[in-house]
């Protein structure tokens, strides 16, 4: 896992909460008054980098994590303001359990406002490019690191990293060709969301 990912999940660890509803603001369209999903970012830096206007904790409808095996009602976030970077994170769990195989899925989704190129100067040594329902990305496969598969898309802001945590059921370390399974469905089924 790169840096960014290393600083977001401690962050995460230290100050997860359980998720609240954001306020809309309501915007003027001629003679009516529209309300908008549309709200000032948690926190913003004094990078000069764009906003990050994707929180995974807000903006992923809470149907579709369901759907994938997630409990969205015990999602947590964190707000990572870094000076030179933001990170809103979001961490979900799966306890799909197969006994033998493995318990479940840990997943971390978190938005910057660093960008693709950047990402793949730190961490191409372990990314192929790829992309998602045409939208440029990368996957990260890191053999040292521990069971984890990470897609990382591009935004209009930054990137958005899928970071999921395979919970192995066994001693024995479940091959890395499995790390990913089904993962890609999953990222391909939030990028319409993404900004």
């Amino acid at each position: 896992m790169g840096r960014w990912g290393i600083v977001a999940l401690a962050a995460l660890a230290v100050m997860g909460t359980a998720c609240s509803p954001g306020s809309a603001d309501d915007v003027a369209v001629g003679d009516e008054t529209a309300t908008t999903t549309t709200r000032t970012p948690r926190i913003t830096d004094d990078s000069g980098r764009p906003p990050v206007t994707f929180d995974p904790c807000y903006d992923i409808p809470d149907d579709v994590m369901n759907a994938a095996g997630y409990d969205a009602s015990e999602k947590k976030m964190a707000d990572m303001p870094m000076g030179t970077y933001t990170f809103l994170g979001c961490l979900y769990k799966n306890d799909d359990y197969i006994p033998g195989v493995r318990r479940g899925f840990g997943l971390n989704i978190l938005s910057g406002n660093v960008t693709l190129e950047e990402e793949a100067q730190k961490n191409g040594h372990i990314s192929e490019p790829t992309s998602i329902n045409g939208r440029a990305a990368l996957l990260r496969v890191d053999p040292a690191a521990s069971l984890a598969c990470t897609y990382v898309l591009e935004t209009s802001f930054g990137i958005v990293i899928f970071d999921r945590l395979y919970h192995s059921d066994s001693v024995t370390r479940p091959p890395i060709e499995v790390w990913c399974d089904g993962f890609e469905e999953l990222v391909a089924s939030i990028e319409p969301f993404l900004s």
